[in-house]
C-alpha cells in the first residue's frame, strides 16, 4: 500500500507521519517511511540543491525537472522494490506536491507538470493520499515559532505563492475524492493524528 501525505509549510506532516507508521507497524505491517524531494541518496543531493536558500535565481521549470528527477529515482530505487515486497510505504509528499508548488505556485500548470512528471513516474498513484488542510498565514506563523524548523528557500517565498500552493491542493483534493482525505490540520494534533488513522485504517482493512 502507497500512501502519501500532502500539505502546504507548516501543516504538521511529519510529526503526524511518525504516529501513523508507529500505529501500521504495531498492526503488524511492514512500513517503510520516506520523503520528497529525497529518499534516495541521489534524491538527497537534488533535494539540497532545491531547497538551498541561496539559490534564489532557479527557474521555475528547472524547479519542476528537478523535482521529476528526485521522484524518479525515489520511485525505481525504494518505492516500487517495497511496494513489491508487500510493505506498507509512506511519503511526506509525492507528484501532488509539484502539481500544487510548480503547476500552481508556480503558475506552469497543473496539466503540465502532470504530464511531465507520468515521464518520471511511470503512472504511480498513491493508494491514498492524506491531505493536512492548512490556512498559509497559520502554517508560516507555526514555522516561524519553531526554533527546530529548518527554513529552507520554499519558506521565504511570499504570502501570495504559498496561498496559490493552499489553492492547488484545495482544487485536488476536491477533482480526486476517491484518493484524497482531507483533514483539517488547524485542529489538536491529537485530534489530527486520529483523523488520519480512521483514514488508514479504512484503506487497510481492504488488503
Amino acid at each position: 500500500m502507497f500512501i502519501t501525505f500532502e500539505g502546504g509549510e507548516g501543516s504538521g506532516k511529519s510529526t503526524v507521519i511518525k504516529e501513523i507508521a508507529k500505529r501500521i507497524s504495531e498492526a503488524g505491517r511492514e512500513v517503510v517511511l520516506t520523503r520528497e524531494p529525497g529518499g534516495t541518496p541521489i534524491g538527497e543531493e537534488i533535494r539540497n540543491v532545491i531547497l538551498e536558500k541561496a539559490n534564489t535565481s532557479m527557474d521555475p521549470r528547472t524547479e519542476a525537472l528537478l523535482y521529476a528527477a528526485s521522484r524518479r529515482q525515489h520511485v525505481v530505487e525504494k518505492i516500487i522494490p517495497a511496494l513489491r515486497e508487500g510493505k506498507v510505504v509512506i511519503s511526506d509528499r509525492f507528484l501532488d506536491s509539484s502539481l500544487a508548488y510548480q503547476g500552481m505556485g508556480r503558475g506552469l500548470g497543473m496539466a503540465e507538470i502532470y504530464q511531465l512528471n507520468l515521464f518520471a513516474t511511470e503512472g504511480l498513484e498513491p493508494d491514498l493520499t492524506i491531505y493536512l488542510s492548512l490556512d498559509p498565514e497559520a502554517g508560516i506563523e507555526r514555522i516561524e515559532a519553531n526554533p527546530n524548523r529548518e527554513i529552507n528557500r520554499l519558506d521565504l517565498e511570499k504570502m501570495s505563492f504559498h496561498e496559490l500552493v493552499h489553492e492547488g491542493f484545495e482544487k485536488l483534493a476536491k477533482e480526486n475524492p476517491y484518493r484524497f482525505v482531507k483533514v483539517d490540520a488547524s485542529n489538536r494534533v491529537e485530534q489530527v493524528i486520529e483523523s488520519c488513522w480512521d483514514a488508514v485504517e479504512k484503506r487497510l482493512r481492504w488488503r
